[in-house]
């Protein structure tokens, strides 16, 4: 039985992630990809050089030409304007996150892929990297009672460009780097927060117009704390972007997540730092594969746009508590 091919148009390679979600894409046999359109000329015909991509110069014309759906990975600032374009369209959407820079903007998203019948994905990987699908059964399980309390980190490098420019990013690593964890944290606990206290400062890039530290503290309606580290504390010699670990304390155990553990470590006089060899499974087939299999079979993507708003409104709310220095409730 032959399988109708699914047709995706790609919405900007602003962000990085663009270039591991085409990977996933192209894996897929029962994908193809249309196209795509970035309002950067450079950053357009470098792309049309790497992959042989159709460049359209108008959104508009990649939107009218046939395709199913669209992965976003513009600047942050133009996810909303992007999405309500693809879904004025009818073209399903998954977007990077955060999936957008206010709470307005992100209801006006998911109220508009609701009218137009079609689904809103937010970009969240971190939910299939091996050590997390693994945790949420155990506490699923009840393997370590009712949670209690968490402690996370999700601390990077500084990635500069578009991400330290307010205008595009919206915030520095507190909005960059809170809504991956955050996510998990709203995964695993069966309440919403309903407290935030944050402190943000620009510590180790002085140069910089947005923050790059911070610490995240929130309570749950249900009564669990947590506190997460989003900084760019990484050095350029850290061997990977960051780090996603969490600890969740529970009131019969401890579960303790290193997210990229299944690594080897590489010393070589070829290269200026150490490097790690990653050998887990990949996170963005995860996600890829569950966007495409959602379409396919008309069900509901696993990661909605509600889920996209509920981790951003939290880092919103700790920018917000940093400016404020003083808790701030949702």
């Amino acid at each position: 039985m032959t399988t109708t091919s699914i047709s995706v148009g790609l919405l900007s390679f602003a962000h990085g992630h663009a270039h591991s979600y085409t990977g996933e894409l192209l894996r897929r046999s029962d994908v193809t990809i249309a196209g795509f359109w970035d309002d950067n000329q450079d950053r357009a015909n470098s792309v049309a050089a790497q992959y042989g991509f159709r460049h359209y110069e108008s959104l508009q014309e990649l939107l009218g030409a046939g395709i199913d759906a669209v992965i976003i990975c513009s600047e942050n600032a133009k996810h909303a304007d992007l999405t309500l374009a693809a879904a004025a369209a009818k073209k399903h959407v998954m977007c990077e996150k955060p999936l957008g820079i206010s709470v307005e903007e992100m209801e006006l998203m998911i109220q508009a892929c609701a009218v137009n019948g079609v689904q809103l994905m937010t970009a969240f990987p971190c939910r299939y990297i091996p050590a997390v699908v693994e945790a949420k059964k155990s506490i699923d399980r009840g393997d370590i009672g009712e949670i209690v309390a968490i402690k996370g980190t999700n601390r990077g490098s500084m990635p500069g460009d578009w991400f330290v420019v307010p205008s595009a990013s919206g915030g520095g690593a507190v909005l960059d780097h809170t809504v991956h964890v955050m996510d998990l944290m709203n995964w695993f606990v069966p309440s919403d927060v309903v407290d935030v206290y944050a402190e943000a400062a620009t510590l180790f890039h002085p140069e910089l117009e947005v923050e790059d530290a911070g610490m995240v503290h929130v309570r749950f309606g249900n009564g669990v704390i947590a506190s997460l580290d989003p900084s760019w504390s990484r050095s350029r010699s850290f061997p990977t972007w960051g780090d996603v670990t969490m600890e969740i304390i529970g009131t019969n155990g401890v579960i303790s997540i290193n997210s990229f553990a299944q690594k080897n470590d590489l010393y070589s006089n070829n290269e200026s730092k150490a490097q790690w060899l990653y050998w887990g499974d990949g996170m963005d087939a995860g996600l890829v594969d569950a966007f495409i299999d959602a379409i396919r079979s008309g069900s509901a993507v696993p990661i909605t746009g509600e889920d996209g708003l509920k981790s951003a409104r939290v880092a919103l709310a700790a920018l917000e508590s940093a400016r404020l220095e003083a808790p701030v409730k949702l």
